[in-house]
């Protein structure tokens, strides 16, 4: 995953609405803005903007059937945001151990002779 992919990602899921309509699509399946909009307590319009960037984020995918637009959500962006965040941590986590290793070195004293 691109920093650019991880970065919408987590944009898309900094809106504590959009988290809550990832929840819903996750417990209950595929659902319309107009089936999204009373859980949530906003207006179908909103949901529908709130859809539009869990789309662009690569979060959610939608369905035409007839005048019905479901939802799905789409898992493979948060596995990917996942290892992402991994790798990162790994690289901190190796970083973090060689400081640590470096301060437990015994220090070497210099003294005064004489």
């Amino acid at each position: 995953m691109s920093t650019d992919d991880a970065g919408r990602v987590f944009e898309a899921l900094a809106d504590p609405t959009r988290r809550e309509i990832v929840r819903l699509l996750a417990e209950r399946g595929p659902l319309t803005a107009t089936e999204l909009a009373s859980p949530t307590g906003v207006s179908r319009q909103a949901v529908a903007k709130h859809l539009a960037a869990l789309r662009l984020a690569g979060l959610a995918t939608v369905t035409r059937d007839g005048r019905e637009a479901p939802h799905e959500l789409r898992t493979t962006p948060f596995a990917e945001a996942e290892a992402w965040m991994r790798a990162v941590g790994a690289d901190w986590n190796q970083r973090l151990g060689a400081l640590k290793s470096m301060l437990e070195r015994p220090r070497l004293r210099v003294g005064r002779d004489g």
